[in-house]
């Protein structure tokens, strides 16, 4: 998969960093044409911290990560797994 590993990166980073458990957090990532999925993966734990109130935090994290791809011509989309 070509991929876009600097954006893989990008949100390991940002998530192990808001988390208590930060070897927990792991993300997949799969191409759909123009359209990077990355599944974001943490301890139950961390759950919260990763959403945010009121979902703050993961539309933060999704509004990074959809610039950081507009810049390489791709779209990305963050899914946080439960």
């Amino acid at each position: 998969m070509n991929g876009m590993p600097e954006l893989k990166q990008l949100l390991e980073d940002i998530s192990r960093a808001i988390v208590d458990c930060p070897d927990q957090v792991t993300v997949d990532e799969r191409e759909e044409g123009d359209v990077v999925v990355f599944t974001l993966h943490v301890s139950d734990s961390d759950m919260g911290k990763v959403i945010g109130r009121h979902g703050k935090n993961a539309k933060s994290i999704r509004a990074v990560m959809k610039a950081a791809a507009g810049t390489a011509g791709k779209k990305a989309v963050v899914d946080i797994a439960e």
